[in-house]
Formats: structure tokens, C-alpha cells, sequence
């Protein structure tokens, strides 16, 4: 699975550090980000007339590169410090006033000078990160316009795709600056699974159980996209026959608690539909199967004292997560680490900004969710497909972020009028 790393400030200053005690110079660093930011800009906006707003530090300094760069090629560029006392507007414009490690506010009249700008501006550049936005939570320390570009230099920052800052990035483009960068935090990216090969057969493909609840269409999505994301056998076990999915998805209505003891079951899903019903909960948790639980199944664990689910897979959107485990401070990443270490499970925290998150402290963000997928039956579809992938024989981790992958991927193929049942069709 191809992930980028995503690193905070702190991981990005060591990293920097590290290279300058290598040899390589603060003024070289800045050299190479001005001028691969230079040409990612020159090839997205084309020769426009261009205004680089500098500020005080490193970041300002890599749009002074930037600004000579651009000249080089024969743009109109002009430069605006914060001691100017205006900054006529540009149809480009570039933003390098603060870039990483904000910690306060902008200046009042600055922040408006810069909204201002933009709003004069065709095309909007960020240079590493918007001023304005917080680096590793993804708050918003002042009002931010919306750009067109974000060049971030050597790896993502969590606010490039944690919300809100996420929102207003527009395309990012990483550039390679020549520092080495790794992190426990990844970009959840492309999975790589295999298509079946010819020693194959159903059960060695996957075996997902699917123990409905008593409102069957939720079940009825999650067993079909199960089936549609790989997995070769799929049972959906409900006390009644439940119409609407496809005929290769097994049913033998009564008790949905038959056949939880087949050895083959790669992954047990529970959750979609489910109201009440505590006993199904309870001997999913004993079944001693890969777990996937979502919807009910998470309303019901809110009710009592939280179990260790080693190896379970638990899917909380915001609402979901808060009842699960309180109101906790950190940003979204930590709140899923800390919820991951408290049950032992893997925490796929949705949202338009999913954090996957393992109790060994290995986290992951999507960057391909979609709002389009704020519609209801989209998280049982999000389920089926990370039970097809754990009963496939990925890691709890490996399984969500695949799921999470695919189901982002489904719904930018669907189109932003989705319902649920379009995405099967997609995955």
C-alpha cells in the first residue's frame, strides 16, 4: 500500500535539523523549495501577473525564491512584505506570509489584507500551508481564503487533510526538497491487492458474515458491498429472509447466530440495522472471529462499560465516537490513537476527513473522502468493503485503510448525486 508520510511541526523540524547537521545550509533549503515551488506554480497557473506576499520567516524566504524564479521566466511579479502598507492586487497570487508552524492569530488588518487579496486574485497559491491555518490539528487560527494551490515541501502536514483547513487547500502538490521523512502518520493511499489467481477459490478469497439487524436494508447494503469488494463468500444470517441483495449472497433465515463456530469466517460484521439487540453484540464479541462493528453495534457499546476488542475493527462517525469515548481534546488524529490504545481495537474515525488510527500508534488520514458521501447507507457500504478486506486476509489497519480507500473511490466514480447502492456498482 503506497502511503505518504504526513508529519507535525516537531517531526518536520527534527528532519530539517537533522539534514543541517549533515552539511546541507538553511539558505540551500530554501533554494530547493523556492524553486520546485516556482515550478509547480509556473505549470498550474501558466505566466500570469503574480503578487508574493513575504513574511518574517523561512517561509517568507522561500517566496523571495520564488518571486526571483518566476521573474526568471518572465512573469510581472511584484513582492508584498507586512510592512507594506497595501498590496495592489495580482491576478496571481502568492501566499508565503507564515506557512508551517503558526501558533496565534494573525494580525487583524494582516489577516484582512490577505483576504482582500485573494478575493482580487484568478488563481490562489498556498505556499506549504495557508496563513492562517494551524499545522497539525487542522484548526483554523484565522480566517482563511480558499486556494486553488497548496505546494507543501518534503512531505503533507495533518492540516493539509484534516478539517477544517483541509477545505480550503484546493490541489496539493508535495515537493521534494531532499530531506528524508518518515512518520507513524500516513496518507491513506491506492491499495494493492492481488485478483485472484488460479490456486484461488472461495473460501481462500474470504469468508464475511454479516448478522443482520432488525432494520434490513442497512444489512442488505453491507453484505452486497462485502461481495462487490472481494470477498468470496458472503452469508447475511437474519431471522427473515431480506430482499434486495444479490442472489450470490448466501441466506438461511432463523437464527442469525447460525454458523458462528465455521473456522473459515474471515471477518464477522454486525452492526448495520442493528436496534436492541444486545445478545447478537454479545456472542459476536465472544465468536472469537476478526470483528468490523459499526452503527448499532457502536450504540450498543456506548451503553455499558467499554471491552479490550483486540484485533476488532470499530467504525464511529463524529456523533458515534463522542458517545463512545466523551469529549476528549487533541486533534482528530490523537483522539483516534487514544481510542485505539483504550480498546485495542482499530479506530476508522469518518468523516470528510477519516482517521484510521491502531492501538500500536500507527495512524492514517483519507484523502479522497468526499462529501458526496454524506448520504445515508454510505457507512454500511464503508463496512461490508473493510469486512471484505480483513476477510481477505489484510490487518486489522491494512483491511480499513484499504476500505476506507475504496470506498472514497467508489463514491468519485458514482458522482456527487450518489446513494448508497450506486457505490456498489463502483467498488
Amino acid at each position: 500500500m503506497s502511503a505518504r508520510p504526513i508529519l507535525t511541526v516537531a517531526e518536520m523540524r527534527a528532519a530539517e535539523e537533522a539534514v543541517i547537521a549533515a552539511g546541507i545550509t538553511v539558505e540551500a533549503l530554501m533554494e530547493r523549495a523556492g524553486i520546485a515551488a516556482a515550478e509547480a506554480i509556473w505549470r498550474y497557473a501558466g505566466p500570469l501577473p503574480a503578487l508574493v506576499l513575504c513574511g518574517p520567516g523561512n517561509n517568507g524566504g522561500d517566496g523571495y525564491v520564488v518571486a526571483r524564479e518566476l521573474r526568471a521566466r518572465g512573469m510581472d511579479v511584484r513582492v508584498g512584505t507586512l510592512a507594506d502598507p497595501d498590496w495592489e492586487p495580482a491576478p496571481l497570487l502568492i501566499d508565503a506570509l507564515f506557512g508551517t508552524g503558526l501558533s496565534r492569530p494573525l494580525d487583524g488588518a494582516v489577516a484582512q489584507r490577505l483576504l482582500g487579496a485573494a478575493a482580487a486574485a484568478r488563481v490562489r497559491v498556498a505556499i506549504d500551508l495557508p496563513s492562517g491555518a494551524a499545522t497539525d490539528d487542522g484548526s483554523l487560527l484565522s480566517p482563511v481564503p480558499d486556494y486553488d494551490l497548496t505546494i507543501a515541501f518534503q512531505s503533507l502536514k495533518p492540516s493539509h487533510l484534516l478539517q477544517p483547513a483541509a477545505r480550503h487547500m484546493g490541489r496539493i502538490v508535495v515537493a521534494d526538497i531532499g530531506i528524508p521523512a518518515a512518520s507513524a502518520l500516513t496518507e491513506i493511499g491506492r491499495p494493492r491487492l492481488a485478483e485472484p489467481g488460479p490456486d484461488d477459490n472461495k473460501y481462500s478469497r474470504g469468508l464475511v458474515t454479516v448478522i443482520a439487524g432488525d432494520m434490513p436494508g442497512a444489512s442488505a447494503l453491507a453484505a452486497a458491498a462485502a461481495l462487490r469488494a472481494g470477498a468470496g463468500v458472503v452469508r447475511l444470517q437474519a431471522r427473515r429472509f431480506v430482499p434486495g441483495v444479490p442472489a450470490a449472497v448466501i441466506q438461511r433465515p432463523g437464527d442469525p447466530l447460525d454458523r458462528l463456530d465455521d473456522a473459515r469466517i474471515g471477518a464477522l460484521l454486525i452492526g448495520p440495522g442493528l436496534v436492541a439487540d444486545g445478545e447478537l453484540l454479545e456472542a459476536a464479541l465472544a465468536s472469537g472471529h476478526p470483528l468490523v462493528l459499526d452503527a448499532g453495534a457502536l450504540t450498543l457499546l456506548a451503553a455499558g462499560e467499554m471491552p479490550r476488542m483486540e484485533d476488532a475493527i470499530l467504525t464511529p462517525h463524529e456523533g458515534e465516537f463522542r458517545r463512545l469515548f466523551g469529549e476528549r481534546a487533541g486533534s482528530k488524529v490523537e483522539r483516534a490513537r487514544a481510542a485505539a490504545a483504550q480498546t485495542g481495537a482499530v479506530i476508522v474515525y469518518k468523516g470528510a476527513d477519516t482517521v484510521v488510527a491502531a492501538p500500536d500508534g500507527r495512524g492514517a488520514i483519507g484523502a479522497n473522502a468526499t462529501n458526496w458521501l454524506a448520504t445515508a447507507g454510505t457507512g454500511d457500504v464503508l463496512a461490508g468493503v473493510i469486512a471484505a478486506m480483513r476477510a481477505r486476509g489484510l490487518d486489522a489497519f491494512a483491511a480499513a485503510c484499504a476500505g476506507v480507500w475504496l470506498h472514497g473511490r467508489a463514491a468519485e466514480r458514482a458522482g456527487p448525486w450518489l446513494i448508497a447502492d450506486d457505490l456498489l456498482e463502483h467498488l
